[in-house]
């Protein structure tokens, strides 16, 4: 049985000890949201993964969340405009369902533009 805590991954995945697995993605988009939740869902502070990438691309950057953060000021941090926050919600969107409920404590990737 596939003990993978990432319902979608599971065709791929294998986990090794409980904080560490191994998968394969189709980008390194689609690796960079394995990792993040995997520790978002799971409360893990660092996931330890060996996953291979079909095809390689640029690789994000990662933003903890601290109290007063919104995805506008995320937006003006990374890109130098509050207006593309919705590149960050979306890069998010399998953990967000909404660009204003964001937490502290939780991790954010920001996609290279």
């Amino acid at each position: 049985m596939n003990d993978c805590p990432l319902p979608l991954a599971r065709p791929f995945c294998n986990m090794l000890p409980w904080r560490k697995f191994a998968c394969a993605a189709p980008t390194t988009e689609a690796r960079e949201k394995l990792i993040l939740a995997a520790g978002n869902i799971l409360g893990i502070g660092k996931v330890e993964e060996e996953i291979t990438v079909s095809a390689s691309e640029p690789e994000a950057t990662f933003h903890t969340v601290e109290k007063g953060d919104t995805l506008w000021k995320g937006a003006e941090k990374a890109f130098g405009n509050g207006s593309k926050y919705p590149v960050i919600f979306e890069a998010n969107k399998s953990m967000l369902s909404d660009p204003d409920k964001i937490y502290p404590g939780q991790v954010l990737r920001i996609p290279a533009l």
